[in-house]
């Protein structure tokens, strides 16, 4: 229990006490971000082995089925604020708490069906955007196995958010590792056709990453229909029963974010189109600059789903002081962790490129010198992209979601994407180009979304002028 959420006196130093709340709830949740990463890339190294026509065409089916997947978890994301705030108002509120689950597994139904009927047409959509045949009906094959993995992939985070919520994240990442090994234990059965299995080549991954969502939402399900603390709220009680008005709550808070993080998302997928537009050891030495980079966002992004949690529970109990503290702990925390890592790219970019390309071969040379361009610009990249990330996930506790998205597009599309495509092409900049392009992009993001948590009190004048609870 929370000194917040309990109402007992405060430490002599609550600074100290909210970095250790942040960090104990935000280190479960990284470590998960990191897992779903290596879900992904142990499937990407897997299609390798089967040769590089399945590797591309693995590679184009994943993100096809990408975007929208990214635009069903933002809208799902809006459940944490709305649980995280009904438990500062009230901490044992199980009744406000097990309708937005209810509610955001009904969205997570709601979102999936769409999801299914337009990626059931993947080979159309890949034939439309100019793919070759051949490719294109085998990664058809890959998402239509894949598809199916979008509802129980959405009702795990609904179920991880609510534990979250209650800072409880734990149970989430040892499923999600346990997950990890599930997945390539059955890619090598169905991809290879060991053990006796079929051997089904890139469908086959689809099918892997399908049955280890499955496992992942029952898992996720025992876990809060079995333990003590999560027991008591019966998440799946009455399920049937409707709360329209919480339905669309979800909807209000969840679509912004959905977009914020559909602008985000595309932005880097259209840097990639150009990049190969550009040549091909540009799009391979962004390739590998953006996969340092990746794992690294990791961590902002679990101190940003930690933000929301903190920040909602003291919004929900309206207490002012503890808003401030639990915001500006987790930007200090995460802006400075991507600083480090930016300064490890800026000194060291050599050693980090090495665990992708053999350093010595002569063909390899163009591609690491353009690398080595990359990583100093994505040494700026991290420190604003750790700031965005994180004052969004400030801004999302206080129930901001609109202006958040509005910056987004401005910033990534409306300057990131229209700078870089001047840098790049007109002005012969190549990619560094491009990476200017995003830099500036997340900068502007970056300065407006702080200056809005700055300015919260003009947000919640009615909460800012009130006494504390």
């Amino acid at each position: 229990m929370t000194v917040l959420a309990s109402g007992a006196r405060a430490p002599a130093n609550p600074w100290i006490a909210e970095v250790r709340a942040t960090l104990a709830l935000a280190w479960p949740m990284v470590l998960t971000n990191l897992a779903q990463i290596a879900m992904t890339t142990t499937d990407v190294m897997m299609m390798g082995r089967l040769g590089p026509q399945a590797l591309a065409a693995g590679t184009l089916g994943y993100n096809l089925y990408f975007a929208p997947l990214i635009f069903g978890l933002g809208l799902l994301l809006a459940a944490s604020p709305m649980m995280a705030s009904a438990l500062g108002r009230k901490l044992h509120s199980v009744r406000d708490v097990r309708r937005t689950v209810r509610q955001a597994l009904w969205l997570a139904i709601a979102a999936s069906i769409p999801i299914w009927l337009i990626l059931w047409q993947a080979e159309a959509f890949l034939l439309w955007m100019g793919q070759e045949p051949a490719l294109a009906k085998v990664a058809a094959s890959y998402v239509r196995a894949l598809q199916w993995a979008a509802l129980p992939f959405f009702g795990y985070i609904v179920l991880r958010s609510f534990i979250s919520a209650l800072e409880r994240p734990g149970w989430a990442l040892t499923i999600m590792f346990i997950m990890v090994a599930f997945n390539v234990f059955a890619n090598w059965c169905l991809m290879f056709g060991n053990l006796g299995f079929p051997a089904l080549g890139v469908p086959g991954s689809g099918i892997a990453t399908t049955l280890a969502s499955t496992l992942m939402f029952f898992g996720m399900v025992a876990v809060v229909s079995l333990e003590r603390r999560f027991r008591r709220f019966h998440l799946f009680g009455r399920f049937w029963r409707s709360d329209w008005p919480r339905f669309r709550e979800l909807l209000r808070l969840g679509l912004p974010i959905a977009g914020s993080m559909t602008f985000e998302v595309t932005i880097f997928n259209a840097a990639a189109l150009l990049m190969g537009l550009i040549s091909a050891p540009a799009l391979a030495a962004h390739a590998i600059a953006m996969q340092i980079s990746s794992i690294t966002f990791m961590v902002p992004m679990g101190l940003s789903q930690a933000a929301t949690v903190r920040v909602g529970r003291a919004f929900g109990a309206r207490n002012v002081e503890a808003i401030t503290r639990a915001g500006w702990t987790a930007y200090a925390i995460g802006v400075g962790f991507m600083a480090l890592m930016g300064l490890m790219m800026i000194l060291m970019p050599k050693v980090l490129i090495g665990g992708f390309l053999d350093l010595t071969l002569p063909d390899n040379q163009q591609v690491i010198q353009l690398a080595v361009s990359f990583l100093a610009l994505a040494a700026l990249f991290q420190i604003f992209d750790g700031a965005q990330a994180v004052a969004g996930g400030m801004l999302r506790g206080l129930h901001d979601t609109k202006v958040p998205m509005i910056y987004s597009l401005c910033g990534y599309w409306g300057i990131g994407m229209t700078l870089g495509v001047m840098l790049a092409f007109p002005l012969d900049f190549g990619g560094v180009g491009i990476w200017i392009g995003l830099v500036s992009g997340l900068a502007v993001v970056s300065v407006l979304l702080f200056a809005r948590w700055q300015n919260r009190s003009k947000l919640m004048p009615w909460l800012y002028h009130a006494p504390a609870l």
